[in-house]
């Protein structure tokens, strides 16, 4: 049973590393950041205490939205999706994603207080 997962694990990277493109390969590296960084903020959170709640909740909260926003970029600009996201090039893809952080954080940084 291990090997046959292990096998499956090797063939999955094999196939994201030579079938991935570059653009893509970036954009994962910035979700597993954000992904981690979430990660770390509730961890903290649980063994220190949530002493300023805006704080920890905003951060937290901004960690969770640009995850999403990520994925959501990850989607469109994704060549294989090409069908779904008709006439959405991956400069616009990506200029909505600014956008998009932009007002996040906006609404982010007010929530802080």
């Amino acid at each position: 049973m291990g090997t046959n997962a292990f096998e499956v694990l090797a063939t999955f990277y094999k196939d994201y590393k030579t079938c991935t493109p570059q653009r893509m390969k970036i954009i994962d590296a910035y979700l597993l950041y954000i992904l981690l960084t979430g990660i770390s903020q509730f961890l903290y959170c649980c063994l220190v205490g949530t002493y300023p709640f805006n704080s920890f909740l905003s951060g937290f909260i901004s960690s969770v939205a640009s995850f999403v926003l990520g994925v959501c970029l990850r989607l469109q600009v994704n060549p294989k999706n090409t069908g779904i996201f008709v006439g959405l090039t991956p400069e616009r893809a990506f200029a909505d994603f600014m956008f998009a952080h932009v007002v996040l954080h906006l609404v982010v940084m007010n929530f802080i207080g």
